[in-house]
């Protein structure tokens, strides 16, 4: 009988029994009155997950069709943004926005770098009629989260307390009711700790694939107050990832087009298991599981790429792959040898990274497993690692 497979990439992530059984449940009428309860249900505890008193949405749509749907749902053409970006995914949400006509103004880092709030408060003190800022709170790419919180912290300061030089610039009404926050989570939020309120941002974005444990198909979304009233002036094109089309059928129980059902029953169960470990339980494994790899593969002699392991990420770890190795060699030869799966690297990391996921299902004995592997593996392809402590 084959082994299971040790999937340890970032998303889609590793979906447990219970949930690939109630995503196998018959289909009913999703205009009808089961369906209705079943999203109002999975809505409703979304917003525990997510810190927020405001609606939380749900589309049939990956994680960068739920982007999309903050851009066009919240800005116009010709709108300025600040991209705060540290690697591919950071990238790609100031892509989208760009599409679309905004006017994007860059702020990036060094991949494997993270992002500093007082970076973000000089930008919008240069730039004091941007709309918006976009952030990616955990790059999947790199393997580093951004303190967030900090970046909210200061672009909120900047919003209601523009300095004089800002004020002459751009009048009294400078950024009216503040900058949005929109953010990218899809691979944080439901893994490591979150405040959308708390922390004041406007547009959260995650995917159901992540630490959600369910398949891909299903965009999270929510959208703040300020957020709603950017919406009735937004004029950007939008249809299918209108999210006020979204709210006026969630009120009614429904989705505005046909839902990928089978996901959200999926949901339902992910939703279920997750309140019986409990938030701070899934935050610690989450944290332990991050220092479980990190430390590993260092005790292998490996290098990380995040540069200060302050802000190393908990879902996924980027390692420098050792001179001499290719990357898909490795990779090939720990699915062929051992059934463990990892992830290359994007973009211009690709060929220089291979990446470790520790997001969702995951426990000490899937990283024990995966170190063990990983080193054997190396050791077949030319590097003496040290032994896996």
């Amino acid at each position: 009988m084959a082994r299971a497979l040790n999937l340890r990439i970032p998303g889609p992530t590793p979906v447990p029994p219970d949930i690939l059984e109630a995503v196998a449940h018959p289909m009913v009428n999703h205009r009808g009155r089961e369906f209705a309860a079943l999203i109002s249900r999975v809505a409703d505890q979304l917003k525990d997950w997510f810190q927020t008193s405001n609606d939380v949405l749900i589309l049939s749509a990956s994680g960068t069709g739920g982007l999309e749907s903050a851009v066009v749902s919240t800005l116009s053409p010709g709108d300025k943004v600040l991209s705060v970006s540290i690697g591919a995914f950071g990238e790609r949400f100031a892509a989208i926005a760009d599409t679309y006509g905004a006017e994007v103004i860059p702020l990036q880092y060094e991949w494997g770098q993270a992002a500093r709030a007082e970076d973000v408060r000089q930008a919008l003190a240069e730039h004091p009629d941007v709309k918006a800022v976009l952030v990616t709170h955990n790059e999947t790419s790199t393997g580093v989260t951004n303190p967030l919180e900090e970046i909210a912290r200061a672009v909120r300061e900047a919003s209601t307390s523009p300095s004089p030089a800002a004020r002459e610039r751009v009048g009294p009404g400078v950024r009216g009711e503040g900058t949005l926050i929109l953010v990218d989570a899809v691979s944080s939020l439901g893994a490591i700790p979150f405040e959308a309120d708390g922390w004041g941002l406007d547009v959260v974005v995650t995917g159901s694939q992540k630490g959600w444990m369910v398949p891909p198909g299903l965009a999270f979304v929510s959208m703040s107050e300020r957020a709603w009233r950017a919406y009735e002036e937004a004029k950007m094109p939008r249809f299918y990832l209108d999210l006020g089309r979204h709210r006026d059928a969630l009120a009614k129980g429904q989705t505005p087009w046909t839902p990928a059902m089978s996901i959200f029953f999926g949901l339902d169960a992910a939703l279920e298991r997750m309140a019986e470990e409990g938030a701070e339980r899934i935050f610690t494994r989450h944290a332990s599981m991050g220092r479980m790899v990190r430390e590993g593969v260092k005790a292998l002699g490996l290098e990380l790429l995040c540069q200060d392991e302050r802000y190393a990420s908990d879902t996924v770890t980027a390692i420098k792959c050792p001179e001499g190795i290719e990357v898909s060699a490795l990779r090939n030869a720990l699915e062929d040898d051992y059934n463990v799966v990892l992830a290359g690297g994007q973009a211009k990391l690709q060929g220089k990274i291979f990446r470790i996921g520790h997001l969702g299902l995951v426990e000490e004995e899937d990283i024990r497993e995966t170190l063990q592997a990983l080193e054997q593996t190396l050791a077949k392809l030319g590097f003496k690692a040290a032994a896996v402590r």
